[in-house]
């Protein structure tokens, strides 16, 4: 049978593991992450809140009480990831054969799961959709 505390589980830990992993390339300043925020003309303002965002959205999801909302930020940042891809970056980035953007996908999509499930909780703390 459906279990929805797993379910819900499976899809936070997915998106923060995904959005946590990238927290080290933008705050060290690696060499990929520069290049994308250069390209987008945001470079180091926008790698550092980026990465600030990230960073919260990781610490909401795992948070019981607050994963609806770390669903909502998680959705938000990704969005973002995602415009800039299909807009400014392309699919494919540095010849990363489009890792970069699919993991975005996944995560998105972790998210949206994750305010699909916790929609009550959500609705409780006055944000209506």
């Amino acid at each position: 049978m459906f279990n929805q505390a797993f379910l819900s589980w499976a899809l936070r830990i997915v998106a923060a593991v995904i959005l946590g992993q990238t927290l080290f390339f933008k705050f060290s300043g690696a060499e990929e992450s520069r290049y994308i925020f250069s390209t987008l003309g945001m470079e180091p303002w926008g790698r550092y809140a980026a990465g600030a965002s990230e960073l919260v959205a990781v610490a909401l999801l795992l948070i019981p009480r607050t994963a609806g909302l770390g669903g909502l930020m998680g959705l938000g940042v990704i969005s973002g990831a995602l415009f800039f891809h299909l807009t400014k970056l392309g699919i494919e980035v540095q010849g990363d054969g489009g890792t970069l953007f699919y993991l975005a996908l996944v995560v998105f999509i972790c998210c949206a799961g994750v305010v699909w499930l916790h929609r009550k909780e959500i609705r409780a703390l006055g944000y209506k959709f």
